[in-house]
């Protein structure tokens, strides 16, 4: 299957700000079962935009805008190839928790065991664990499939019901919450419970029209990859109670969200920010051209219409065009 995704994201200021400093990951992964054929982000004001690749593989594009803006428009595009993923049994041979230990003592995935800044574990995630009885039983696999499941019925999806940097208290308090903070809780109890390396996946979920998908489709969706014997990393998708297959599109994966946001940066001056984002995904039904103009959805038109007319900062000079510039002013 092929996917061609749209990511805007604007910055919308109160008051001019002198400058913006702003790092993305939006360039969807190569790796398991997807490859990402095109990948462009556009920015403006315009400036240079530079890319790197950071511990996990993920792709890391960071900028630097100098100059008066009362605004930020960033818009990735992407041509991404899925290939189906392979069936995921519904358990595993009764001796799968030895072998899952087993592999745990021979490789290095300690990052994914320990708590992080939204998975740490505490007094109501605790209760709730006793609650829905998350322990070691059956077979890794079998408690995983249970408690995705359990996770969607516990919780409601309700959208701007938490922040991105709302602790897991407060959904578990409240018994709702948006994709982040159900794949935080999976992992809290998947690590602390189970005992069992599991990371945070960003991306994207495409939604068809028969699709019985609880989370919206113009926002970035997140769910979790956990290690299992014979099959290694497999996702769940507790928002929706799915097993991540040919519809989820990975961009980046971590501990958790603050290790993988889409936009991370800080500005300077003295104003508040506005925040506005939007996502398209739409599938091809055959192999995209490489250079293929993805159309501008038609209820963006007025966000890409403000971008275009904001005043281009041209790119800082490099260093060969400074010196070339001092030797002049010399003579």
């Amino acid at each position: 299957m092929y996917y061609s995704i749209r990511h805007l994201t604007k910055f919308l200021y109160s008051n001019q700000v002198s400058e913006s400093m702003m790092e993305t990951r939006m360039h969807p992964r190569s790796d398991q079962n997807q490859r990402c054929l095109t990948f462009h982000l556009s920015v403006s004001p315009r400036c240079r935009v530079f890319s790197y690749r950071d511990h996990l593989s993920n792709h890391v594009h960071h900028f630097d805008i100098p100059g008066m803006h009362g605004q930020l428009v960033i818009v990735a595009e992407s041509l991404v190839e899925v290939q189906p993923a392979a069936q995921v049994p519904a358990f595993l041979a009764p001796d799968a928790w030895a072998d899952l230990d087993a592999m745990v003592e021979q490789g290095d995935y300690w990052e994914m065991l320990l708590p992080s800044e939204f998975t740490a574990p505490t007094p109501a995630l605790d209760a709730l664990s006793a609650e829905l009885d998350v322990r070691r039983r059956d077979d890794p696999l079998m408690v995983l499939h249970h408690l995705n499941q359990q996770i969607y019925e516990y919780f409601d999806y309700k959208p701007k019901s938490t922040n991105v940097d709302s602790p897991i208290d407060l959904a578990l308090g409240t018994k709702a919450g948006v994709c982040q903070d159900f794949a935080h809780i999976m992992i809290t109890l998947v690590r602390s419970k189970l005992r069992i390396p599991c990371r945070y996946v960003s991306g994207y979920l495409f939604h068809g029209e028969s699709d019985m998908d609880r989370s919206i489709s113009s926002a970035t969706h997140a769910w979790i990859e956990a290690l299992i014997p014979h099959l290694g990393w497999v996702g769940f998708d507790p928002t929706n109670w799915l097993v991540a297959g040919d519809r989820h599109i990975r961009t980046a994966i971590g501990r958790d969200y603050s290790d993988v946001p889409p936009t991370h940066g800080i500005f300077r001056g003295r104003a508040a920010s506005e925040l506005t984002v939007a996502v398209r995904v739409t599938p091809s039904l055959g192999t995209p051209s490489l250079d293929q103009e993805l159309p501008v959805p038609e209820d963006w038109s007025i966000l890409v219409e403000r971008a275009t007319q904001l005043p281009e900062q041209p790119p800082p000079p490099t260093r060969q065009q400074q010196m070339a510039q001092q030797q002049q002013d010399n003579n």
